[in-house]
């Protein structure tokens, strides 16, 4: 289930690596949040086989053999690249050409089918497709963290639309003590 991250917790436990930042984010964003760094280490979720298939346990997106680890890492990569420069779609576009939706009609109306031809793609397409769908509902609520040193994404849900930090405590404070220090530090 979405937001839950009992599968990945316990991996990570197990591996004794921290907790993962931002697990609550929707699909499409929460594929970018994979890596992180905390103490000034890096951590990627997609490095490892067991670590990556709990995340998609997690998810309840498909799995197989062997580990679609490099699909989603392209997809990462591919959203980031968009995040970061919405000009900068082609290799989103090119992923997504190894898919398609196809409708249908059912006794309830309308109903969507992921048709993924090679089974290694279909779990990072739907986390494409999910992003497609963030980007068409909220365009202007996908952001990077603005401190520099930080890797995280976030979807801004707040009243304003100015949420800038991934965390307030963790890098918003930190970001501004460091700027501040460092015009203390010029000055003298």
């Amino acid at each position: 289930m979405l937001g839950a991250d009992d599968a990945v917790t316990a991996a990570l436990a197990a591996r004794g690596w921290p907790a993962r930042p931002l697990a609550d984010q929707p699909l499409g964003v929460d594929l970018l949040n994979t890596r992180w760094v905390a103490g000034g280490v890096a951590y990627d979720l997609l490095d490892h086989d067991d670590l990556t298939e709990a995340w998609l346990a997690d998810r309840e997106l498909p799995t197989g053999r062997p580990v679609p680890r490099r699909q989603l890492r392209e997809a990462r990569d591919a959203v980031a690249a968009v995040i970061a420069d919405p000009a900068d779609h082609a290799a989103l576009n090119a992923l997504l050409d190894r898919g398609r939706v196809r409708l249908a009609v059912d006794e309830h109306g309308q109903v969507e089918h992921e048709d993924v031809a090679d089974p290694a793609w279909r779990a990072a397409w739907a986390c494409l497709r999910d992003y497609l769908r963030l980007r068409e509902a909220t365009p202007d609520r996908l952001r990077k963290c603005a401190n520099p040193d930080c890797v995280l994404h976030f979807q801004d849900v707040s009243r304003t639309s100015r949420r800038q930090w991934c965390s307030m405590t963790a890098c918003g404070n930190r970001f501004k003590a460091r700027r501040h220090h460092d015009r203390v530090r010029g000055q003298a």
